[in-house]
């Protein structure tokens, strides 16, 4: 799979216990250092002069593990791209950390430990040189919140007393054993909770609010108390918790892989005050029936709800794509505006598509018969259409759908009555095991229109007017009331004259399997458990649905 793309501009770093940021010094031989730092070779081969022999096949293994985390085209071999962002300023821990890091089993990480208090007190017990105290409260107090906009979380300043995250801005040694540098290099660290949960900053940078000069003080904050919390790096670029810092954005919001991530920590929102926010979560959006003012549709959607493929963005946007034609889907309806023409919107690729998804380096690939083309937003990225069975060996032609699972951060492609698993990382991508039968994953019909992973977390699948929302925890369609599966003009496009269920017509008989794909759900379950998140029955998807539960009806 020919994955590239160009890194982000500075990036995170962690030690052992802490997380910073900043710039890594490299002796003896650089490269096998950087690798053997971060986690990609054993420590035993950080001194070159040892006497450790490094196989070839290790060797390209650790720089595969490197390209696919940074999101680079993943080629085993030392390439351009790749030794650019080597050399860049980087994050001093390792990139794996925590649980399910060494497979990248879920997109966020989680470092394995957390509060078991939501209530948490903090204190700025040393403030910055250059900035007034009110500036820094607010700013400190704005981090915090973002956090608590989607838990229960409940953050409260201390002038005096006990607290639990203590925040200071220091300059070189300052009693923690892990001393700043000064301008560049180092912005800053925090202590993970079974660490202290502790956040300090490089007094040395010139810290700034509100403007694109200088260090972004809120974002940097933000970012830093995520690992207070217990949050790990995510290999997401547009999460927060990435390991590149992109420098300041006006309009910061946050991800919904991190989202994901909090929220497995700690529950989704259930409560209102104390933390901002109304009790609903903006970033875990559902589903309910119809807009009160649905927009007039194009009556063929209506019609005939069936689609082509479903996918999202590297922006968090979803498109349906239907013939010739696209359609923006909001979180109850079509948007205003559409449909438009597929050639318009993504000039040079045709219509009748078969399946799409947007990887974690941000690109979108498009599959149509026997090719596929893959766009860098709106633009073809380079020289399409090609092959299938070249960028995708192992993967059948005219396929019916395909996505990126939040399971495992792997493609998955289903075609008639089988499915196949996809992994850049393997030689060969595609194991001799595959194709396995569509009945593993439970409830889901053969022969389906589409597959998406959408932004509430849920996986849903799409078959003629009809869809299906998977449960990742239970590996099954969710029961719920009204069942599915459900009516997508209804729920989906809000299409107005719609039934909302289908009672008991054209439901799929749940049919039981002893076989999940590699067991994924065992893996998942021993993660939370790692972690002390337990949900109830009442609260399906657990571990990677982060729906919130109101008094409305789930999509």
């Amino acid at each position: 799979m020919d994955v590239h793309d160009p890194p982000l501009t500075i990036q995170k770093f962690r030690t052992s216990n802490i997380v910073r940021c900043g710039t890594s010094g490299v002796r003896g031989d650089p490269l096998q250092l950087y690798l053997s730092q971060f986690g990609y070779l054993s420590p035993k081969y950080r001194n070159p002069t040892s006497g450790n022999l490094l196989d070839q096949d290790t060797w390209e293994k650790a720089i595969m593990e490197f390209q696919s985390f940074a999101g680079l085209n993943v080629t085993g071999e030392l390439d351009g791209e790749t030794m650019q962002l080597m050399s860049l300023p980087r994050c001093g821990v390792k990139d794996k950390v925590g649980f399910g890091s060494d497979t990248r089993s879920k997109r966020y990480a989680l470092q394995g430990s957390r509060w078991k208090v939501k209530d948490l007190t903090y204190r700025i017990s040393k403030y910055p040189k250059r900035l007034e105290r009110p500036a820094v409260d607010k700013e400190i107090a704005k981090a915090f919140a973002v956090w608590s906009e989607y838990t229960d979380l409940r953050f409260t300043p201390k002038r005096t007393g006990a607290v639990h995250i203590d925040i200071r801005f220091e300059e070189n040694e300052h009693g923690d054993g892990d001393p700043f540098d000064g301008p560049g290099g180092t912005l800053a660290h925090a202590y993970f909770p079974v660490y202290g949960g502790d956040a300090h900053f490089d007094d040395a940078e010139q810290w700034t609010i509100d403007k694109s000069r200088g260090t972004n003080l809120f974002q940097v904050a933000a970012h830093e108390f995520g690992h207070s919390l217990g949050l790990s790096h995510s290999d997401v670029r547009s999460a927060l918790m990435a390991p590149f810092y992109r420098g300041y954005d006006p309009v910061f919001r946050l991800d919904s892989d991190d989202v994901q991530g909090i929220q497995t920590l700690y529950g989704p929102k259930t409560r209102t005050g104390g933390g901002g926010g109304n009790g609903v979560s903006p970033g875990t959006p559902t589903r309910t029936p119809r807009p009160k003012t649905p927009v007039e549709l194009d009556s063929e959607l209506c019609a005939s709800p069936k689609i082509d493929a479903v996918f999202n963005t590297a922006d968090g946007s979803t498109y349906a794509f239907k013939g010739d034609k696209y359609y923006k889907l909001t979180e109850n309806a079509v948007a205003e505006g559409y449909p438009k023409k597929i050639a318009e919107g993504w000039p040079g690729l045709p219509g009748n598509i078969d399946a799409a998804f947007t990887y974690k380096n941000g690109k979108t690939y498009f599959f149509q018969g026997t090719k596929y083309w893959r766009y860098q937003g709106r633009q073809v990225d380079g020289d399409y259409p090609k092959e299938i069975s070249e960028g995708f060996t192992g993967v059948p032609d005219h396929l019916d759908a395909a996505m990126v699972w939040g399971g495992n951060g792997k493609i998955y492609f289903y075609k008639g009555s089988k499915f196949w698993r996809f992994d850049p990382l393997k030689r060969p991508p595609v194991k001799s095991t595959y194709p396995k039968p569509i009945s593993n994953w439970e409830g889901v019909p053969n022969s389906i229109d589409a597959a998406l992973q959408y932004t509430n977390g849920y996986t849903y699948f799409f078959k003629d007017d009809k869809y299906y929302r998977f449960n990742d925890r239970t590996f099954t369609v969710d029961q719920s009331d009204p069942p599915f599966p459900r009516p997508t003009a209804h729920w989906w496009y809000g299409c107005k004259n719609t039934p909302s269920t289908f009672n008991t017509l054209g439901n799929v008989r749940l049919q039981k399997s002893d076989e999940h794909p590699d067991d994924i759900t065992n893996l998942i379950l021993d993660a939370a458990m790692q972690v002390g998140f337990t949900k109830s029955r009442a609260e399906p998807g657990a571990m990677f649905a982060t729906g919130i539960q109101t008094n409305s009806v789930q999509m």
